[in-house]
């Protein structure tokens, strides 16, 4: 797959790559992990604009999770404008413009992915002391 994503012939999926794993007992839903690492992908420029994602059948089938869940990652991430997907073309990223960053690396990815944690938080009721409380916990008290 070119990039890590294409289907080409003698040549392995990004799953198969390993660029996608879901944690059964990290805790964190799998929706939200596929979701997760979709995005940083996406922005720290591993998967470039243009590049086709896998079906949702093909995603699901690999990660060995429900169709329904790879679907609701691939609408919400293109609600944000991360992908865009197309009727008989498949979903691709989408062009770096679309998405309004200058700077795709991996310190961008980082930012968007704590901002989008504190925001679930915040609609599970925690305040951002709470929610910066329990990455402190989790990362054993390092970034305390």
């Amino acid at each position: 797959m070119t990039a890590g994503l294409r289907r080409q012939q003698n040549d392995t999926s990004v799953a198969d790559k390993g660029l996608i794993t879901i944690d059964e007992a990290s805790g964190v839903p799998i929706w939200m992990q596929l979701r997760n690492r979709l995005v940083f992908l996406v922005v720290s420029g591993a998967f470039p604009p243009g590049t086709q994602l896998p079906t949702i059948r093909e995603l699901a089938a690999f990660l060995n999770v429900n169709y329904n869940t790879v679907s609701k990652v691939y609408r919400d991430i293109e609600k944000d404008g991360y992908v865009i997907t197309r009727r008989g073309k498949g979903t691709s990223v989408a062009e770096v413009n679309s998405l309004g960053y200058e700077a795709r690396d991996g310190k961008a990815a980082a930012d968007l992915l704590v901002d989008k944690y504190f925001e679930d938080c915040k609609g599970l009721g925690l305040s951002e002391v709470d929610a910066a409380s329990l990455v402190a916990e989790r990362a054993g008290g390092v970034f305390v």
